[in-house]
């Protein structure tokens, strides 16, 4: 497979979803969840135009290129300028609501004062392997490209193809020119060319192409196939966009919560980012579930990464929570309702990650903050809500969670050495963390409060169970002592005076500041805190304003992360600091994409989004910076 790590652009709906290159090559195609599973290879279209060889129309030297997309919504336009030739390409790729079929609209404009012969040429090669190979049969419209398991139909509406190249394409298709004998065939990549005809001087010609994947399941035969294509033929064209502009310019309206001011180019920067998020959402949510994905997938091949296309469970305790503060309340309650009942062990933990299907992910681990966090996110959302039935109906899969908790809090305080050890929450270091005992100290403390709403609410009733609940409130009452002091015995540093990440090392990490945000565990103006706040800007500060993760962060060339720089932010809110608060702020602000996504990570020397465009764990940090700087 190809490595393709940077998603330029997303867009989709509930089932489907596609990403792209800057220069809208199609890069990926995820259905029916967003991390499971994902088809194409490559997907290639190029212009042979009088007795030219094929011209790339997603890397030329003569191509120049705009993208952008239909406001507010998830709609893609990019526009292609050949300047040797003269010849505009505006191409518009969206996915309608309630169609699972990704549309891709070719207008194509003669800038030329000459006659331009235009032929549009698609090279795709999709994934295979030994036990699921693909074929290929090639119909009037189009071709099926299929496996044993699925099927991924490209045809054009309206135009009949010209030619087509089942085999051995590679061969020729620089040249422009394809033909094959066969019309069916064994090969994973096989090309088709629709004859667009001659274009006169700014004449404009359309080509609408259509790709939708069937999972061969119930409709496994292949003339079935070729009926729904014959079907695609009733989609009008411009009722579909026009639907999928309506349906998420309101969907923006509808979760636009916080009101921003639009003053400045740097005011529309960031209600760009604001409404990107909110649109991006919807396309890492799986909706039978309430599985969370971390993002779009950037490296399949795991070249540089375990890959991201996954739940965690602590990931998207972040973004519930922004989920919230953009009212997407039904969103969050499945996640905990649904999804995280259904993945929670026997031993009432939850593993590192999980397909947003609910089906245990690869792991290397667990990261024992993955449990804690989703007891702390079921409360928080009551705590937003004043849902008690929520709450009460969390309950048993809360508690179950902290007896897991309880057994880790006693096998380390007690340095019984029983249990497995557990991962940090950025997966690199195993040992006894901060940031972990912390997020186990805020997951008590909400249990805690969680039994004295429901015993003061009067929701449960027996007596048993009411003598239980005391019982165990009484009881965390007393764990919450022993680890702040525990953690304060273990992890601060009397001689230099600062916090220290775990109980192995003395390197400098910016999730120290959850004990302090979100997990309340020490006041933010402690002075041990402001000595420690004092060495992570001495450590983690780059000169570019951003933070790192921590000390000797090698990954991904140890670049910044919006994540930790954002972190900062929420400590300097808590401190009424604003103007540090701000400049933080604005350093994520300012390294955005122009399509509004943030990175994992932040360029240092381009201060451009870096690695994983579209971060959730990002964009949920920004949303819920966004909420407390305008409520300051």
């Amino acid at each position: 497979m190809e490595n393709k790590y940077y998603n330029d652009a997303v867009i989709g709906n509930k089932k489907l979803r596609a990403s792209y290159t800057k220069k809208g090559e199609l890069l990926r195609m995820y259905y029916p969840t967003p991390d499971h599973r994902q088809y194409i290879d490559y997907s290639y279209a190029g212009l042979k135009i009088n007795d030219s060889g094929l011209i790339n129309l997603y890397d030329d030297i003569n191509n120049e290129y705009n993208q952008y997309y239909t406001e507010d919504t998830n709609i893609l336009n990019t526009e292609i300028d050949n300047t040797y030739f003269k010849i505009r390409v505006n191409q518009v790729d969206f996915v309608p609501v309630k169609e699972n079929v990704l549309v891709k609209r070719y207008e194509f404009v003669n800038k030329n004062s000459i006659d331009l012969d235009v032929k549009f040429l698609i090279h795709t090669k999709l994934l295979s392997d030994e036990n699921n190979p693909v074929s290929c049969k090639v119909t009037k419209q189009g071709m099926l490209q299929y496996s044993h398991d699925f099927t991924l139909s490209t045809i054009s509406k309206k135009t009949p193809l010209a030619s087509f190249q089942i085999n051995d394409t590679k061969r020729n298709i620089h040249t422009g020119v394809i033909g094959d004998k066969d019309y069916i065939g064994m090969s994973a990549d096989s090309s088709i060319c629709y004859d667009i005809g001659v274009l006169k001087p700014n004449e404009k010609k359309e080509l609408i192409i259509y790709m939708w994947i069937n999972e061969n399941k119930e409709k496994q035969k292949i003339d079935e196939v070729e009926r729904l294509n014959e079907a695609l033929k009733d989609m009008e064209y411009e009722k579909q966009l026009t639907n999928t502009q309506n349906y998420w310019r309101k969907f923006v309206k509808d979760h636009e919560t916080i009101e921003l001011k639009e003053k400045t180019e740097y005011d529309k920067r960031i209600k760009r980012i604001y409404h990107r998020t909110i649109l991006l959402y919807p396309l890492l949510i799986n909706e039978e579930t309430g599985g969370i994905s971390a993002s779009i997938e950037v490296d399949e091949a795991k070249t540089r990464c375990g890959r991201y296309s996954y739940c965690w469970p602590r990931d998207a305790a972040f973004i519930t929570k922004a989920l919230d503060i953009l009212e997407m309340e039904k969103e969050t309650e499945k996640f905990y309702k649904s999804f995280c009942k259904n993945t929670q062990s026997k031993t009432g933990m939850w593993e590192q990650r999980f397909y947003t299907d609910g089906r245990l992910a690869p792991c290397w681990g667990y990261q024992i903050d993955e449990t804690a966090s989703v007891i702390y996110g079921v409360y928080e959302h009551y705590d937003r809500t004043r849902n008690i039935k929520f709450l009460k109906d969390n309950l048993k899969m809360m508690e179950r969670a902290t007896k897991f908790l309880q057994k880790y809090v006693s096998d380390v305080i007690e340095e019984k050495g029983e249990m497995q050890v557990s991962y940090d929450l950025w997966e690199m270091h195993e040992g006894v963390h901060l940031y972990s005992i912390a997020s186990i100290f805020a997951a008590f403390n909400v249990m805690i409060k969680t039994y004295a709403i429901l015993e003061t609410a009067k929701e449960v009733t027996n007596r048993l169970q009411q003598e239980n609940m005391s019982k165990q409130r009484a009881s965390l009452i007393k764990e919450v002592g022993k680890i702040k002091k525990y953690v304060t015995k273990t992890f601060y540093e009397e001689e230099k005076k600062y916090f220290r990440r775990n109980n192995k090392d003395e390197k400098m990490d910016i999730s120290v500041l959850g004990a302090v945000t979100p997990f309340g565990m020490f006041s933010p103006k402690e002075k041990k805190v402001l000595n420690t706040v004092e060495k992570i800007n001495m450590t983690l500060r780059t000169y570019t304003g951003g933070y790192k993760r921590f000390e000797e962060d090698h990954y991904m060339d140890g670049n910044p992360w919006p994540i930790a720089t954002l972190w900062m932010a929420l400590y300097y809110i808590e401190v009424k600091n604003y103007k540090k608060a701000k400049e933080c702020f604005d350093f994520v602000v300012k390294s955005s994409t122009k399509h509004g996504f943030l990175g994992e990570q932040v360029d240092n020397t381009t201060m451009e989004a870096n690695w994983v465009i579209g971060l959730g764990w990002s964009h949920a940090m920004f949303v819920i910076v966004l909420e407390k700087l305008m409520n300051k």
